[in-house]
């Protein structure tokens, strides 16, 4: 899955494709979150561009607590 940079201290990356996002931590981790909507993506893409919004927050707050996950291997 191709993957966006982000602004962050935490992701460094994300990525969407049918409802799977897939992310990518400066440690070097990487995630992948089940049945979000792309509208999701697009806010969490949004909140990069935001002045007074961060991407870290928006994750924690309206994915990473709301979907389910898998680790990729390296």
């Amino acid at each position: 899955m191709e993957r966006q940079s982000v602004t962050s201290s935490n992701l460094k990356s994300v990525g969407w494709e049918n409802g799977t996002l897939e992310v990518e931590f400066h440690s070097g981790d990487i995630y992948r979150y089940a049945n979000v909507p792309a509208a999701k993506h697009k806010a969490l893409l949004a909140a990069d561009k935001d002045p007074k919004g961060s991407v870290g927050s928006h994750f924690h707050r309206h994915i990473r607590s709301k979907h389910g996950f898998t680790k990729v291997t390296k």
